[in-house]
């Protein structure tokens, strides 16, 4: 898992439970963005569409608001670039440790600030400072939507499902129809059924965190912390493992 010599592209059960538990975690931090201030964290689409509306009826304070928000997933994805794809492309290491634990910090922060009441109360219609919570989460959203993205070769999204569930349905036809030449059948079979847990998971982890936050508010955003900790924690023992390889 997180291997210098073994990418997130192959179906071995390490990655598998990658996957799944990053789809999980991202669905935990959208039901929290959702449940504490109403606005769906990776749903960059949205927040697109919110700039237009609030910039048509006049609200520019507004619009320049929802527009910093997706810019903050992008700086996430151009720090992963960074920290993973661009040492892929020269042969080196990837920096998957820092990676998670720039996430496990971003979700600590907003834990610690949200108990602290920098947010204001827990779901108001109108939430205090809801553009720094929602900023924090798209970042750490754009950090591992990017990581996934460059080790996977552009295949495999775990923050959002739409790609997903597209690739599901042309991957359903593909071996239904038997027209797989793009790869064997087994492959196509493998992809759709990796397709079906991400989605799984994703709503799974909407689903028990939604609990969560319901009951214990900002403290609720301590599921995806400790996701974060454990693939942290993971992804330094095999570093490390590499480089004691590589020595």
């Amino acid at each position: 898992m997180f291997s210098y010599r073994q990418t997130l592209a192959h179906f071995s059960k390490s990655n598998v439970i990658i996957w799944l538990s990053l789809a999980f975690q991202a669905g935990s931090i959208n039901t929290g963005g959702y449940l504490s201030c109403h606005r769906f964290v990776s749903h960059i689409t949205g927040f697109g569409t919110l700039v237009g509306t609030e910039s048509a009826q006049g609200r520019w304070t507004a619009a320049l608001g929802m527009l910093a928000v997706p810019v903050f997933f992008i700086i996430g994805a151009m720090l992963s670039a960074v920290l993973v794809d661009k040492r892929i492309q020269i042969g080196k290491k990837p920096l998957y440790p820092i990676v998670m634990l720039l996430i496990f910090s971003l979700t600590l922060a907003v834990t610690t600030a949200g108990n602290l009441g920098v947010f204001g109360n827990f779901g108001a219609e109108i939430a205090r400072n809801d553009h720094f919570l929602l900023a924090a989460l798209c970042l750490a959203c754009g950090l591992q939507n990017a990581t996934i993205t460059s080790a996977f070769g552009a295949i495999i999204r775990t923050t959002h499902l739409t790609g997903v569930t597209t690739d599901l349905g042309i991957g359903m036809v593909r071996v239904i129809s038997g027209s797989h030449h793009i790869q064997p059948r087994e492959n196509e079979i493998l992809a759709n059924w990796m397709r079906v847990g991400i989605i799984v998971s994703f709503i799974l982890g909407s689903l028990i965190s939604a609990y969560a936050f319901m009951h214990v508010q900002y403290w609720g955003f301590l599921i995806p912390t400790s996701i974060a900790t454990i693939l942290f924690g993971w992804s330094l023992v095999n570093f490390n493992s590499d480089l004691d390889t590589s020595s």
